[in-house]
């Protein structure tokens, strides 16, 4: 499978750039179209692929690129199934599938694949699962999807008895035919990535499901039981379930007495955790249920997640200045984080919001304001953050620049503060990537004497 094919990978990007060098190895004849400049790809990648013969389409899709000498189109999973070049290739019956499902078809029968989905949470569940197995298993162990690393660019690392732990975008779900993980998680629902589903957010959740539909009865789906959508869209699966709960006692994994529990047996205390919030409850909660699928001791599950302090640029912990604690949420890029983020704590709270305009309504935050100290505005839409703050009747600060609203927010803050950047914004208005502006927030908070 996968061996001298005619195929077009559309999309160059990470997953792109992996699919089209790893296929272009197999003795495949591969193009790589992708409507950006060539110019702003990394060089050393451009020159690889083309040393390993792989024509390269950069600025545009031409109408002539397929025809029906193509066995297979690849496409990157933020690529809609109705781009054009899609729509073409489904008109001349070639077969469509993304990066992750081609490698999937190639993964050894010996290798056990984990994988981790849902609206929030996932990207964290799915670095605390790595950490605590990687930890135990070491080197059997490896980190795949979403997180940064095609699934298909480990394939070549296997060996029998490995273990992937997989985070899997909705994107990537989309185009999913076969793939399934023996072991799958979802953390929840709430409604994200809508435009992409048409507005559905039915059409979004049964997307997310399809791993879990593909799986098979011997196979483990592990649902967070206090979400009402993932309960009901999983129901009539044929896995296995099992499940975890942050507000009740259930045959599964829980919490009572202050102690993280599994089936009756303390794991670890909640006080020993270092990530904020009940949802890194939840979260750390999936790791420990799928980390006991694989006969991880309490201790070993214990100290993993003890000295776990979160993902970067997600509620992240940065520093405490003056007895102020600084998180660095800056991945938070809609208001569904920013209400998580509220509400992991419970000191007075100055949170820095605002960033690119699109129309998001701060007014939703209102429910989760009660910890609210004072407002800070930043970027194109900081003015609409302002009437956010006269509504909660909190002192509200506005500035253009996040570096610009420091000296203020300094002045303001007592001790037992939390400052959070948390923007409920897109942060393409200023930064290239939110990523950049997170890393901005760190440097200022270092420079805080």
């Amino acid at each position: 499978m996968f061996k001298d094919k005619k195929i077009l990978i559309l999309g160059m990007a990470r997953s792109g750039y992996a699919a089209a060098s790893f296929l272009a190895k197999r003795g495949n004849t591969v193009i790589l179209n992708d409507g950006g400049p060539i110019e702003k790809q990394d060089k050393d990648k451009i020159d690889e692929l083309e040393k390993l013969g792989v024509k390269l389409v950069f600025g545009n899709h031409p109408d002539d690129l397929l025809d029906k000498t193509f066995d297979y189109v690849i496409k990157n999973p933020g690529i809609r199934n109705d781009h054009k070049m899609i729509k073409q290739a489904e008109s001349l019956g070639i077969e469509v599938i993304n990066e992750a499902e081609m490698a999937y078809e190639l993964l050894p029968k010996d290798v056990t694949l984990i994988g981790i989905t849902g609206t929030n949470g996932k990207t964290t569940t799915t670095t605390l699962t790595y950490n605590i197995l990687h930890d135990y298993y070491k080197e059997r162990v490896h980190l795949a999807g979403n997180i940064g690393y095609p699934l298909v660019s480990i394939l070549d690392d296997l060996k029998k008895n490995d273990i992937i732990v997989m985070e899997v975008s909705c994107q990537q779900s989309v185009n999913f035919k076969k793939f399934h993980p023996h072991v799958a998680l979802l953390t929840n629902f709430s409604e994200a990535h809508l435009d992409f589903f048409e507005n559905s957010y039915d059409k979004y959740m049964d997307t997310k499901c399809k791993m879990f539909k593909n799986q098979e009865k011997d196979d483990i789906a592990i649902i967070n039981h206090d979400n009402s959508n993932a309960m009901n869209k999983l129901k009539d699966i044929k896995s296995k379930k099992k499940y975890f709960s942050s507000s009740e006692v259930l045959d599964g994994c829980y919490l009572k007495n202050d102690a993280i529990y599994y089936y009756d047996d303390k794991v670890m205390n909640i006080s020993d955790v270092k990530i904020p919030g009940k949802h890194n409850l939840e979260n750390i909660m999936g790791a420990i249920m799928i980390s006991k699928e694989f006969d991880v001791p309490n201790e070993s599950i214990e100290r993993t997640v003890s000295n776990f302090k979160g993902v970067e640029h997600r509620l992240e912990y940065v520093d405490t200045k003056k007895g102020v604690r600084f998180y660095n949420d800056t991945e938070a890029t809609n208001i569904k984080c920013t209400q998580i983020a509220l509400s992991s704590f419970e000191s007075p709270t100055i949170i820095i919001l605002g960033g690119l305009e699109r129309g998001q309504n701060f007014n939703d935050l209102i429910p989760y304001s009660s910890n609210i100290k004072a407002v800070v505005g930043i970027g194109e839409c900081r003015e609409r953050v302002r009437d956010f703050g006269k509504k909660i009747n909190k002192p509200t600060y506005i500035f253009e620049h996040l570096k610009d609203s420091f000296p203020k927010i300094c002045d303001i803050m007592k001790e037992k503060d939390v400052v959070l950047l948390s923007p409920g914004s897109a942060s393409w208005d200023q930064y290239k990537e939110c990523e950049i502006r997170g890393q901005e927030f760190k440097d200022l908070v270092k420079e805080i004497k």
